[in-house]
């Protein structure tokens, strides 16, 4: 798979993108990510990207004429599966989401700034729009991680057990179950004695209650189809 990122603060994307999984990724060929700066085609010497709003109001809008450029150059190089913007006001992001955009070839992200961008930029390109939670970021950087790793994360050969993805949380509409690990016996309090039976059937079971459980206490909306 391939991403492009287009961001007026490209820094802000190295380290989330340059370890740990998503490294794994792109050292596996599975995953390559450019990250474009939108200043590189800005207007005049200032490379002005932003300008007033029309109307008035307070923050600036990301003008037309560089994003324009920008994505139409990208396009010509390749065909997008979407192309989405990042922005408090799209679809709220959810693991389904993420499933169906790992099936892609090539994404492209653009990650607002200021007061958002242009709303003709969105007409005429934007196919999809997401929000990653009801708060307002500095700009869809992070955002923009959010959406790699999430993505990145399923491709697969990426994880080093592909069956580790499938039993996260929100992936069958339940939270995860817990989880222990060694020591059996820790401050007095000991790991249930079902996960220690070697009885695969009856541990997928408990698995099972415990999601279900945990599910209804902290996120009932789930249950109810409301994600």
């Amino acid at each position: 798979m391939h991403i492009d990122i287009i961001s007026v603060v490209p820094d802000l994307l190295d380290s989330p993108l340059s370890h740990s999984i998503m490294q794994r990724a792109k050292d596996k060929g599975l995953l390559s990510v450019s990250v474009h700066d939108l200043r590189a085609y800005g207007l005049g010497k200032h490379r002005t990207v932003d300008d007033y709003q029309f109307g008035g109001g307070a923050g600036m809008v990301m003008r037309c004429e560089p994003l324009a450029e920008l994505i139409d150059k990208l396009r010509a190089e390749r065909t997008y599966n979407e192309i989405i913007y990042l922005t408090p006001d799209g679809e709220r992001y959810a693991q389904q989401r993420a499933n169906q955009l790992s099936l892609g070839q090539n994404l492209l992200m653009i990650c607002g700034h200021y007061k958002g961008i242009d709303q003709r930029i969105r007409d005429l390109y934007v196919t999809l729009e997401i929000s990653i939670g009801d708060y307002v970021l500095s700009g869809g950087e992070l955002a923009a991680a959010v959406l790699v790793d999430s993505i990145g994360r399923l491709l697969p050969g990426v994880l080093n057990d592909e069956t580790s993805a499938l039993t996260d949380s929100f992936q069958d509409d339940l939270l995860a179950p817990p989880v222990y690990t060694r020591p059996a016996e820790w401050r007095g309090h000991k790991v249930p004695d079902i996960l220690l039976s070697g009885n695969t059937g009856a541990i997928e079971e408990w698995r099972e209650k415990q999601a279900e459980a945990r599910t209804q206490e902290r996120r009932p909306d789930l249950l109810d189809g409301e994600q």
